[in-house]
């Protein structure tokens, strides 16, 4: 239960830290640098698509299987 645990943990910090790292960076075009030296890690828009379509997936099919 303590190993299941820590990689729910470690993964949960592994997000939040890069979350918090890309949040840092200021954006290029702003300071003139170019663009490969300040990409983010994650596009977090994305990120955010895909979590709300696996939420909505995911409740359709239990509202399927619970309503048999």
């Amino acid at each position: 239960m303590r190993t299941f645990f820590g990689m729910i943990l470690g993964a949960l910090l592994l997000v939040c830290g890069v979350y918090v790292a890309d949040s840092i960076r200021t954006s290029g075009a702003a300071n003139g640098e170019v663009a490969q030296e300040t990409r983010t890690i994650v596009n977090w828009d994305v990120a955010a698509h895909d979590w709300n379509l696996l939420k909505t997936r995911t409740r359709e099919q239990w509202d399927k299987i619970a309503s048999k």
